[in-house]
């Protein structure tokens, strides 16, 4: 185990300084992200939002992301991305502020503007955070890259969780809710600071004329790659932006409660994910991507059942122990299936396909949330809610199961032709010594 722990942080160890700049900016913005994941629902909750409400309001950061991510895609094609990094840092906590005031308010437009507005600046480290590091960091390093990448979203809910959970312990009354995310969204301006520490030389990719877009993108491999995104961020839609609800109220947790656990939660996805480039390199994609995601399906399956028999004195216990074990599994491998779509779609559509990506996930949660909202107020339970997320997954991972063989059938195609284009080498030049 030690040596394998050795080998797994040496990969880290080799990543290259300007991208760990870049993911510390990115951490910086995916602690307001995780705080608002963790806390922001509880917030509007304590000041008389209702919750079909308050997916209303998630929703406008979902529609602006479904607007301008794909033309965000095509025109970052060939630029440079780190003013897309200064834009995210700068202007998502300015804009966290006003969203914080508009709620204390009661501000509903100003509140819906700032949303949209803070949609935007998370779409610009987003959308082009992967595309940089394909472009500015060694083939090698790739999947450590991405892991880290992923790991800065996992990490900071865990430290916003228990630092939340701390201070609630201290002073209950002036570390409320709103003072919290107060608090990380004016640590978030760090991030100016790590965006300013990545050189301005950055490798860029070809540009694509507008007039040629039709011709210069693979559509066709591009639309495969993004349909098991499109199925599983659907389903995520009705889930994950309100399970912070779900526990409040199916089971009763509170925001304290709630931030314990996801920083444990979070913790364990750290842990795990830590280790699945060393998993993909040893067991491949289908256990990296296929395994652990099936295996969150079922977990989640549990977790939403769990309101059939909310009552009984183990329900809460379950509920928890099964939201614990799905997230690990399910998070875990994020990095892996964004590293399959890029490697699966080729150089030339990586920025795109990531544009794509972020347009997807932010439309479907757009009218994901949409949905939900619809069907709170038409009195839906949340495991009816639920269950439609798990049948999208499952389709997902069935999808993404599929993209896993043919990616697996192209890379034993492209060895075999090498092999024999080194055998006649080998054969021509035996001749021509004769």
């Amino acid at each position: 185990m030690g040596k394998t722990l050795q080998t797994v942080l040496a990969g880290y160890r080799r990543v290259e300084p300007h991208i760990r700049y870049a993911i510390a900016a990115q951490f910086s913005v995916q602690l307001v992200n995780t705080a608002y994941f963790l806390l922001l629902n509880y917030y509007m909750d304590a000041e008389g939002y209702a919750d079909y409400t308050i997916a209303n309001v998630l929703s406008y950061r979902f529609l602006a992301v479904f607007w301008l991510a794909f033309p965000l895609g095509l025109y970052i094609k060939g630029r440079r991305l780190k003013p897309f990094f200064l834009i995210a840092t700068a202007i998502l906590p300015a804009a966290s502020h006003v969203m914080l005031y508009a709620i204390d308010q009661h501000w509903t437009m100003t509140l819906n503007i700032a949303t949209m507005v803070w949609g935007i600046a998370y779409m610009s480290m987003q959308i082009t955070i992967l595309p940089y590091i394909l472009l500015n960091a060694k083939p090698e390093n790739h999947s450590e890259a991405f892991s880290l990448s992923f790991l800065s979203f996992s990490g900071t809910i865990c430290f916003t969780g228990i630092v939340n959970f701390l201070l609630q312990q201290i002073d209950p009354q002036f570390f409320d809710e709103q003072t919290m995310l107060q608090i990380v969204a004016t640590l978030a301006f760090l991030g100016i600071y790590f965006v300013s520490r990545i050189p301005n030389k950055e490798q860029l990719s070809q540009k694509v004329p507008l007039r040629k877009i039709r011709y210069d993108y693979d559509w066709w491999t591009i639309l495969r790659a993004v349909t098991p995104t499109l199925i599983i961020a659907i389903g995520a839609g009705f889930t994950i932006p309100v399970i912070s609800l779900f526990f409040l109220n199916v089971h009763g947790i509170q925001s304290g409660t709630f931030s314990v656990l996801g920083s444990i939660t979070y913790g364990m996805v750290v842990a795990v994910m830590l280790f699945m480039p060393y998993i993909k390199r040893s067991f491949g994609y289908r256990v990296a991507i296929t395994l652990f995601q099936s295996l969150a399906v079922l977990a989640l399956l549990m977790l939403a059942t769990t309101e059939y028999y909310k009552d009984w004195t183990y329900a809460v216990p379950l509920a928890i122990f099964f939201y614990i074990i799905r997230q690990p599994l399910m998070n875990a491998a994020g990095p892996m299936t964004s590293e399959l779509v890029m490697y699966y779609v080729g150089k030339r559509n990586q920025e795109i396909i990531s544009a794509l990506n972020a347009s997807v996930w932010s439309g479907s949660w757009f009218v994901s949330m949409k949905l939900f909202g619809w069907m709170r107020q038409m009195e839906f339970r949340y495991v009816t809610i639920f269950l439609i997320t798990v049948v999208m997954y499952a389709i997902g991972v069935t999808w993404y199961a599929t993209l896993i063989r043919t990616y697996e059938r192209r890379q034993q195609a492209t060895r075999r032709d090498k092999a024999r284009q080194i055998t006649r080498r080998k054969a021509m030049e035996a001749v021509s010594s004769k």
